[in-house]
């Protein structure tokens, strides 16, 4: 459908649908406390506790969903080692027939991913002739909160795992604490 004007048909914006619904129920508000393996940032890279937390909201009048996220990653003395900021946006793409996201981070890492949903999974992949390719997966089976998931494909084909997260909603006032001040954290 578009919009005529004289005798130049013009399209109109795509409308959110039911794929956008479906969509939305894996990204909530959130924070999260958990391990990156050794090796997951890389060859050589010590194991370390991720803090973060994550916002979501919609643009172009629900089309897209917008996820921003940092997390801070800490020694296992506690020394923080950095803060890791991505940006995540997803939505479907009616051309492909499929869920695409765009994933930016303070890396300098730039990339496109292809998702599918599978009951209570949402699972997005690199596309093809990626740099490194990555799978993120985002289980809400436990309503209470989202299981995340990122692995890294090695060169025999096989994922590893990078690090997995229990999300929970964001106003778990412990969950924004400092590492310092964590009750998880070790003497």
């Amino acid at each position: 459908m578009g919009t005529q004007i004289g005798a130049v048909q013009v399209p109109r914006p795509v409308s959110a649908g039911p794929e956008m619904e479906a969509l939305s129920r894996f990204y909530r508000d959130v924070t999260w406390t958990g391990v990156i393996r050794e090796g997951g940032m890389g060859p050589g890279t010590p194991v370390m506790t991720g803090v973060g937390r994550g916002t979501v909201r919609s643009i172009q009048d629900g089309r897209w969903i917008v996820l921003d996220c940092e997390q801070d990653q800490y020694l296992e003395d506690g020394t923080l080692v950095l803060r890791w900021q991505l940006h995540w946006v997803s939505g479907w793409s009616p051309d492909r027939g499929e869920y695409r996201a765009v994933m930016t981070d303070n890396y300098g890492n730039a990339e496109i991913y292809r998702g599918s949903i599978d009951g209570d999974r949402l699972v997005f992949e690199s596309l093809d002739g990626a740099p490194t390719r990555l799978r993120f997966t985002w289980d809400v089976t436990d309503a209470g909160t989202i299981t995340w998931r990122n692995e890294m494909a090695v060169s025999d084909g096989s994922w590893v795992l990078i690090e997995e997260y229990a999300m929970v909603p964001a106003t778990a006032p412990e969950a924004v604490r400092p590492y310092s001040e964590q009750p998880w954290r070790r003497a």
